[in-house]
């Protein structure tokens, strides 16, 4: 099950201490992602690993976060299935349509729907939306829009933010403007 890696990224983040590693890896049905990241925010340091299961067809199949948030344990499992999302094996109807995770503390996840923007053109998806302290899991309506020099235009309709994303060659973001930038 480990697969066949196809990139690995080094994340530094920019708003506070900490990095992410992350790798992907081709599997036979699609795709894995495999991270750790590692941060201080407003609980305390975390030590966060996901393990994320990809479709031939970029869209996340299930997601597994387990480690340490502000001193508590973390360890939640959500699946996507043919009758809709489950966290933790509790069926999750309000993530109905969702077609991906979007785990808060990580750009990892933006690479499933990067992966699906036209090469000119826009995309339009929901998320299942990952953040801590909690773990809280709702709904996030997010766009990708393809631009000039490798830039994407991202936007998240609950919050209403919105940020223009560097994109390197897997489909990772390189650079996240005041939160997160690829190195070595």
């Amino acid at each position: 099950m480990s697969g066949e890696t196809v990139a690995t990224i080094h994340w530094r983040a920019l708003d506070r201490d900490g990095e992410d590693k992350c790798r992907l890896a081709r599997l036979d049905q699609g795709w894995m992602l495999v991270g750790h990241a590692r941060f201080r925010d407003g609980s305390g340091w975390a030590a966060l690993d996901y393990v994320i299961r990809v479709g031939a067809d970029w869209r996340t199949t299930s997601a597994d976060v387990t480690g340490e948030h502000g001193g508590d344990p973390v360890a939640m499992r959500l699946v996507r299935g043919p009758d809709g999302w489950t966290v933790n094996d509790e069926a999750r109807p309000d993530l109905s349509g969702a077609e991906d995770v979007d785990l808060a503390f990580t750009p990892a996840t933006n690479l499933m729907p990067l992966n699906r923007v036209p090469e000119v053109g826009r995309l339009e998806t929901t998320s299942a939306w990952v953040r801590f302290p909690g773990p809280m899991v709702s709904q996030l309506t997010q766009s990708y829009t393809r631009e000039r020099g490798g830039m994407v235009r991202y936007t998240a309709e609950e919050t209403g933010f919105e940020t223009h994303l560097s994109v390197g060659e897997h489909g990772f973001v390189t650079t996240y403007p005041g939160l997160w930038e690829a190195g070595s």
